[in-house]
């Protein structure tokens, strides 16, 4: 491990309310999974029963960056910040240990599924490289999960998923796609593929009984891992999304520019 990354490690860990500490990201989880790239950033895992004040975070940060984001809560509890001796951004999540074993507790032992990405968290644990941990309590949340996949999990995903994709009778991502389409509505026709397709890659995923991996290159991963593929996989999904558009930068630029303008 990085010196830098490290002492900025140990320093976390000092917070009397700090549990463990993990790191992902481009470190062993994206490595181990074949999806990491110069562009991925270092993913750490602070698990506290009580929150660290913005202040005391800060006071880290700062000794270490000259860019940074602390305190933003867009996504729960968390820093970013770009460490300049490194030259790697961090990510820091500080998510609380009694949300995180009841997370994992109602996944892989109660078996309840969710509208898509139902184990991406079991994934990230799985793929934790433990860096501080008081008492065990992680690793032992992480053998856990190293059973075999339970079978009511993996019909709890499928039946649950397949329903939202088209087969409930009711407002399904199909009916809405549907609607939208006749309303002629893209923002609506988008919102709700980007809903189906989470739903597939869980079926997907489930049907293979792998831990899903999140929204990161799902199609290479779903090719690298998955034994059972859909016929035409990765043909339909690009003609589902009709392909990248070479100008989606420069129409992107000018939607932000206009937007500020009005």
């Amino acid at each position: 491990m990085d010196n830098v990354l490290s002492e900025i490690l140990n320093k976390f860990q000092h917070f009397e309310q700090v549990r463990a500490v993990a790191i992902g990201g481009s470190t062993r989880g994206e490595q181990k999974t074949k999806r990491y790239d110069d562009m991925s950033d270092i993913d750490v895992y602070i698990f506290v029963d009580r929150d660290i004040d913005v202040k005391s975070r800060e006071y880290i940060v700062n000794q270490y960056s000259s860019k940074s984001e602390v305190g933003g809560e867009y996504f729960g509890a968390g820093d970013e910040f770009w460490v300049d001796k490194m030259n790697k951004q961090l990510d820091v999540m500080y998510w609380s240990t009694d949300w995180f074993e009841s997370v994992v507790k109602n996944v892989w032992q109660k078996h309840y599924p969710s509208n898509g990405y139902t184990t991406a968290f079991l994934f990230t644990l799985n793929n934790f490289e433990i860096i501080y941990d008081t008492d065990n309590w992680l690793k032992n949340l992480q053998e856990s999960i190293k059973t075999e996949y339970p079978q009511e999990l993996k019909q709890n995903i499928i039946t649950r998923n397949m329903n939202l994709m088209k087969d409930k009778p009711f407002s399904s991502y199909y009916d809405q796609i549907e609607k939208a389409i006749k309303r002629n509505d893209v923002v609506s026709v988008n919102h709700r593929i980007a809903a189906f397709l989470a739903s597939y890659f869980d079926v997907l995923f489930a049907k293979n009984e792998l831990l899903h991996p999140g929204e990161k290159r799902l199609i290479k991963y779903a090719k690298d891992n998955c034994k059972i593929l859909p016929e035409s996989f990765e043909e339909n999904i690009t003609e589902l999304l009709k392909q990248p558009n070479p100008d989606t930068l420069k129409i992107l630029d000018d939607m932000v520019e206009k937007i500020k303008e009005m």
